[in-house]
């Protein structure tokens, strides 16, 4: 693992998965962290030179409790992580899940030409309309309640193999999940590394950024990935953002939910796999 400096003096982990050829970062959703990447960098192979960052407030990029949590923040910690890899602009290929989605567009927007290209599976990028208000709320009160402490680690994977929707995800990835998600306390107790007021407080800023209005702004190929839920804001508003991008195309998987890459990562290895070899 590595660390990076980035905005507001925060040190940023990235988890390196090696490979050599197109360089590749993986930005992870609300709440986890990059090692639950692991199943589907391996199933990436290593024709991908891969990273995985823990984005601010996430794993073992730890902030003060109660700092603020922008999303726009999410976007620099993106741009800080290619910038002191050092890569040559516009080869990296960034895949994005929820959350990490909409920060890999932030990113590109700011910086246009940072990426060659974008593999985004159901990204927060949310249009301004009134029925989907309350979800960013109704996510923000049941992260706010998140239980935070177990006795050790074997607890909280036995908690969350039972427990939707985490139980829905590949043993691997939800083990790692476990190993890099929580931290030791002087208690002997094991406490979440993403704090349950700090997941609260990033659902609630799900409508703060400008990611969808400015999806114009993308001009690299982008490819928009959803599951079969259409019932959800992340679902329902896949094809939407696709639409809206100058090179968006999208793409449906079945027998999966809004964790998709967390599901079923071989698959979704392979759509990536598919959509890198169609970048110049």
């Amino acid at each position: 693992m590595r660390r990076f400096p980035s905005s507001r003096g925060v040190s940023l982990a990235v988890h390196d998965y090696g490979g050599s050829g197109r360089p590749t970062l993986l930005a992870h959703a609300t709440g986890l962290h990059g090692a639950v990447w692991e199943p589907f960098a391996a199933a990436l192979g290593d024709g991908f030179q891969r990273w995985a960052l823990d984005f601010r407030a996430h794993g073992h990029s730890i902030v003060p409790p109660n700092q603020p949590l922008p999303w726009t923040e999410f976007g620099e910690d993106v741009e800080a992580v290619v910038d002191h890899l050092a890569s040559q602009p516009g080869q990296f290929l960034g895949i994005g899940h929820s959350m990490g989605g909409a920060a890999l567009l932030l990113a590109e927007q700011a910086h246009p030409g940072t990426f060659a290209g974008l593999w985004l599976f159901e990204p927060i990028a949310l249009p301004p309309t009134p029925r989907q208000e309350d979800r960013p709320a109704d996510l923000a009160e049941s992260a706010a309640r998140r239980r935070e402490s177990f006795p050790n680690a074997a607890a909280a994977l036995a908690h969350y193999s039972a427990k939707p929707p985490l139980n829905t995800w590949q043993a691997a990835a939800l083990a790692a999940y476990v190993r890099h998600g929580f931290a030791a306390g002087d208690d002997g107790a094991v406490h979440l590394a993403c704090r349950p007021a700090d997941e609260a407080q990033i659902f609630r800023g799900g409508r703060s950024h400008q990611a969808f209005s400015r999806l114009g702004e993308v001009h690299c190929p982008v490819v928009v990935v959803c599951g079969e839920d259409l019932l959800t804001p992340p679902g329902a508003i896949a094809e939407t953002i696709a639409l809206a991008l100058p090179h968006g195309s999208l793409e449906r998987h079945r027998f999966m939910g809004h964790f998709g890459p967390l599901e079923a990562p071989r698959t979704l290895a392979a759509s990536v796999a598919a959509f890198a070899a169609t970048l110049g």
